[in-house]
């Protein structure tokens, strides 16, 4: 009657939902105050003060049919040609208005790259601890999902196992830095040797293997680290940007997907981008938010808070005895659990009103993600709450 697949995604949410959603309730029974959610990646801080400017002059002066009427399918092109010109100026590379597509926030930007690219049989590797929706998306459009374990002492990538997770199958590799779990950020030392080992395997198969930068975060960087820009480096490339975590806009959902100029029969594929969103019906984004981020590209939301946040909850957390893999970027924080079972860990943290993210979801077991995106006094007093669950376990 209905789909079994459909059915099973839909009764069991992912975990980072799953534990919001105890957190909701958990809040209403004791007080928010004292329920330390470090759950969801939801920014705390707030837009900057122009994207409100923004807005509220396009409510009062654009025409209502202009500002809440259909753009193009792929998004107004004035729009995409503000985009084009922001990649060419900050990144010095070449990129074209008809090459950019808007969406509906990141995963509607994977979802429908995805479904561009991939057919039957096809593989899609992603480095572990991934983002657990990538999953989700892959095998939606049909593909095989290949986790690719990273390194454990830095969770950066681990080259001799990517090379034997490729094969003659692999249509793409997902890569996200700063990352989703972690923080991490890949150096462009490792990119470089990305993007050389994809093309010799291009070689070696004689058939294209795209490289899709998914890049909610590239804004939230705390050291001096270098993201790198993707598209140049690898020609077969597509960025899937949102601007959800860099303008504190996660609900408004607006971000876009740009194909690079030097990919091989680019025009044919965004016009397999541009037909995946028509079948999936991700076409025309929220006109009012395509009009506000395209003045505002320049613009970030106060990111020094996270980095605040970074520095109390590193140290406090070091200082207590935790195993902490120190975050470059985004606002997360990868914990070693102090159980076998991360599952249990977060469990038991739940004693001290702790909410923290199990990683065997992330493909990475073993530890927890903090979302350190949280107001900082929260950060503060639940330091306390950390110690009381170090030393219940370490008094077992």
């Amino acid at each position: 009657m209905i789909s079994e697949k459909m059915l099973e995604l839909g009764k069991k949410s992912s975990v980072i939902r799953e534990i919001f959603e105890y957190g909701r309730v958990r809040k209403a029974e004791i007080g928010a105050e004292n329920v330390f959610d470090f759950s969801l990646g939801n920014p705390s801080v707030p837009a900057p003060q122009k994207v409100t400017e923004v807005m509220n002059r396009l409510i009062a002066e654009t025409p209502a049919e202009i500002l809440h009427g259909y753009t193009s399918g792929p998004g107004d092109i004035k729009v995409r040609t503000a985009i084009a010109e922001y990649i060419k100026s900050r990144f010095n590379v070449n990129a074209d208005a008809g090459l950019i597509y808007m969406t509906c926030g990141a995963a509607a930007s994977l979802t429908v790259t995805l479904n561009a690219i991939t057919e039957a049989g096809d593989e899609v590797i992603a480095f572990a601890p991934f983002f657990p929706e990538y999953r989700v998306f892959v095998e939606q459009a049909g593909a095989k999902f290949v986790p690719v374990s990273c390194k454990t002492e830095d969770l950066q990538i681990d080259f001799e196992l990517l090379e034997k997770s490729i094969t003659p199958s692999t249509k793409a590799v997902i890569i996200n830095s700063p990352n989703n779990p972690s923080g991490v950020i890949v150096p462009e030392s490792d990119i470089i040797k990305l993007a050389k080992l994809l093309e010799d395997k291009q070689n070696e198969y004689g058939k294209e293997i795209f490289l899709i930068s998914d890049e909610p975060y590239r804004e939230l960087v705390f050291t001096g680290e270098k993201v790198a820009y993707i598209p140049a480096y690898y020609d077969n490339s597509f960025v899937c940007y949102s601007y959800s975590k860099a303008l504190s806009l996660p609900g408004e959902r607006i971000g876009y997907i740009f194909v690079s100029p030097t990919m091989k029969e680019c025009r044919d594929v965004f016009a397999a981008v541009c037909g995946s969103g028509r079948a999936l019906g991700y076409v025309c984004a929220p006109s009012l938010m395509q009009y506000t981020v395209a003045e505002c590209l320049d613009d970030t939301a106060d990111v020094s808070v996270y980095e605040e946040n970074r520095r109390i909850l590193y140290d406090g957390l070091t200082d207590i005895g935790y195993t902490v893999i120190k975050p470059d970027g985004a606002f997360y924080m990868f914990v070693k659990s102090l159980d076998e079972s991360a599952y249990k860990f977060y469990e038991r943290a739940k004693k001290f009103e702790l909410l923290l993210v199990p990683s065997d979801d992330f493909g990475c077991p073993g530890f927890v993600r903090i979302a350190y995106c949280v107001d900082t006094d929260l950060i503060k007093r639940s330091l306390s709450a950390f110690k009381e669950l170090y030393e219940d376990y370490k008094n077992e």
